[in-house]
């Protein structure tokens, strides 16, 4: 009996250790990507082309996501609640969806009811030069097209930490 619960713990224990491997660190903001130029791409948004060079003069939070993906699914309602209270800051949320099919894609964001400027990248070839690895990925860019931040993961982007960070991103000019 003292046996077999020894090996379930430790089983349990190398459980753990595994799971704190495989799980996203959330490293928020690499110092590597700070200040440097946001690689620019060309999107269509609304039928339109534009490119992200377009939004120069706003701060930029470029979510990469996909409509099947558990923490993008959290954080949608979040990101719809921040393109409202940046819009108006000069601030606006640019999706990039690598969903397969249009129909995921569009349906994402009736359910969803979302509220700012989407891509769906076929290729899937802009989150790559980014770097995106995990999703959500999201890029805060400034007003000047540069890197302020990456922050890898779902977010609460109505918390009151954040929304501090927020409102100092903004405030820079």
């Amino acid at each position: 009996m003292k046996r077999k619960l020894l090996t379930t713990l430790v089983l349990l224990f190398i459980a753990a250790l595994l799971y704190l491997f495989i799980t996203p660190d959330y490293r928020q903001g690499e110092p590597s990507l700070n200040g440097t130029a946001a690689p620019n791409f060309a999107l269509t948004v609304d039928g339109k082309p534009i490119h992200l060079s377009d939004f120069r003069g706003r701060v930029v939070f470029l979510n990469f996501w996909f409509a099947s993906c558990p923490p993008c699914i959290e954080e949608a309602d979040s990101l719809v609640a921040l393109q409202k209270r940046i819009a108006p800051l000069g601030g606006t949320v640019v999706g990039v969806s690598v969903d397969d099919t249009q129909e995921l894609y569009e349906q994402f964001l009736a359910e969803h009811r979302v509220n700012y400027p989407n891509f769906r990248d076929v290729t899937k070839k802009i989150p790559a030069t980014y770097g995106t690895t995990m999703y959500p990925d999201t890029y805060i860019i400034d007003r000047q097209g540069r890197i302020v931040r990456k922050l890898i993961g779902a977010q609460d982007w109505t918390s009151p930490q954040m929304s501090d960070s927020i409102d100092h991103i903004l405030a820079a000019k």
